[in-house]
């Protein structure tokens, strides 16, 4: 089974990601959105987290196989960046959202040394400015950032034009397309809600995808 379809399954079993068309979520930034994703559920579901983070390790091995350490965003990414690198017998370490207030003042928790090869363990990609936060305090500590792996993205084009702009490489597991085929497909939505979804992922700002056609 190809691996963006098996993750899809497994995410959506423990309802990681969760779709909910005719009542959206609201996301903090006020847009409202179709889908609610929340990839720490993996975390509770054993069976499950193994499928996604062997998908890590393998997409690691394949697409950055210099790669020296693995870096988890805060916080939602070091966990999967731990046992990632558990499975690949590497270092390891995380990138706070800001400096911390006390002690040494670190952003950068673990051994970080000057040019190692270093890859970014995200959970999912939407806007892309989290992420490129994370590789931009890596570069400026000298790291040699090769690119990010992660468990899902939206492919929403503002992601995109960023990463593209920050020469950041970005390679998921899964996607949103893959997500919702697999989500009409098993019942979680209507097949018709398919297009609204892809509405909604193509311009988030647009809600018209919100009133379903006649």
């Amino acid at each position: 089974m190809d691996i963006s379809i098996q993750v899809a399954k497994a995410l959506l079993k423990v309802k990681a990601v969760f779709f909910r068309p005719d009542e959206p979520f609201i996301w903090a930034s006020g847009i409202k959105s179709p889908v609610y994703c929340d990839n720490r559920l993996t975390l509770s579901a054993p069976d499950v987290r193994l499928i996604v983070e062997n998908g890590l390790a393998e997409t690691v091995r394949r697409e950055y196989p210099q790669a020296e350490i693995l870096m988890g965003t805060s916080t939602a990414g070091i966990a999967h960046a731990a046992i990632t690198a558990h499975i690949l017998g590497l270092p390891m370490g995380y990138v706070r959202s800001g400096a911390k207030d006390h002690g040494r003042q670190n952003r950068i928790e673990g051994k970080l040394e000057p040019g190692q090869k270093t890859v970014v363990v995200e959970d999912l990609i939407s806007t892309g400015g989290s992420v490129i936060d994370t590789v931009e305090a890596l570069r400026e500590a000298g790291a040699d950032v090769l690119g990010v792996v992660s468990i899902f993205t939206y492919g929403m084009q503002k992601g995109l034009d960023r990463l593209a702009a920050a020469k950041v490489k970005n390679v998921s597991l899964t996607n949103f397309d893959a997500i919702a085929a697999v989500a009409a497909e098993e019942g979680y939505i209507a097949e018709a809600d398919v297009k609204r979804l892809i509405a909604f992922r193509n311009d988030p700002s647009d809600e018209s995808w919100i009133k379903k056609e006649d």
